[in-house]
């Protein structure tokens, strides 16, 4: 395989993610970034460890999506997230029945 098509179908696989991402958004309550991956969930909790320095930041996700094109099973029952860095969480607007 050449590098040329290696890159062609990465591109393929991230613009299917892109696709799967938008089907899936209207499933979840929260978009969780943090510096490595991307992440839908509909339940969050954050918990800073001050113990140590810098402080740990661990974040459990239930019901969650994973952006991760090298992924087999994107859909997981919860992710637990430790992190000294910057973790970004934002509740997405409520769904309009």
């Amino acid at each position: 395989m050449s590098e040329e098509d290696l890159e062609r179908y990465e591109a393929e696989i991230e613009l299917s993610l892109v696709h799967e991402y938008r089907s899936v958004l209207p499933l979840f309550s929260y978009v969780v970034e943090t510096e490595r991956r991307f992440y839908l969930a509909n339940a969050v909790e954050v918990a800073v460890r001050s113990e140590t320095t810098p402080a740990c930041v661990e974040v459990v996700l239930t019901d969650a999506w994973v952006w991760d094109m090298y992924r087999p099973a994107r859909f997981v029952p919860s992710v637990r997230i430790l992190t000294f860095r910057d973790v970004n969480i934002e509740r997405l607007p409520d769904k309009e029945l």
